[in-house]
């Protein structure tokens, strides 16, 4: 079984509101995200502080034990939430994801605990998948005070994506840009002027 977990917990700092439900075309920028990873998985997870703001979404959620903990807490949420044995984590500011990309990574997953791609040098953890059994390796890095998702690492047999493997499926990296400022959000808006399927 296999869990897709959309994590809109971060605090947008840098937006100034919640991003995750920032019109991009009219649509809010996490139905984006969810419409890419539609069919992906057995069950459908959102973690998030805020579960009124997306109970409309009509799927089930998660909150954090400790709220603005950071991005290895809000990753110990949604595998200790989720029901499926391997979970796809997706951030929810990431509207260009390609489905044949996600694909490829779940279809690894019976080959590492955690299957991450590496672009450019920079790994993406919110573009992921992790085996049920990081659960206690995260536990004991934030007991260990670390608090990036990267930390677990070293802890579990993992399998990178590299560069190569993703421009074959992604040659112009779209599936990593991500949302963060109102200048990205206009960057966006533009992309879907011109394309209104996307990259």
């Amino acid at each position: 079984m296999v869990t897709v977990a959309v994590q809109a917990g971060g605090r947008s700092s840098r937006m100034g509101r919640d991003k995750a439900l920032i019109p991009l075309a009219g649509i809010p920028l996490i139905e984006h995200v969810l419409s890419r990873a539609k069919g992906l998985g057995d069950e459908l997870l959102v973690t998030t502080n805020r579960p009124d703001d997306y109970a409309y979404l009509g799927v089930r959620m998660a909150q954090d034990r400790e709220p603005g903990a950071g991005s290895l807490h809000g990753l110990l949420t949604a595998l200790e939430a989720a029901q499926g044995k391997t979970v796809l984590v997706l951030a929810c500011d990431m509207p260009f994801l390609s489905r044949p990309l996600l694909e490829h990574l779940v279809g690894l997953a019976d080959q590492a605990s955690v299957v991450i791609p590496r672009r450019g040098g920079e790994f993406e953890p919110l573009h992921a998948v992790y085996s049920r059994s990081c659960v206690n390796p995260i536990r004991e890095a934030l007991l260990a005070g670390q608090r990036r998702v990267t930390a677990i690492l070293s802890r579990v047999p993992h399998l990178i994506v590299g560069d190569d493997t993703l421009m074959g499926f992604d040659p112009d990296g779209w599936s990593f840009f991500n949302i963060n400022t109102p200048r990205d959000l206009a960057r966006a808006e533009q992309i879907l002027t011109e394309s209104p399927a996307g990259p």
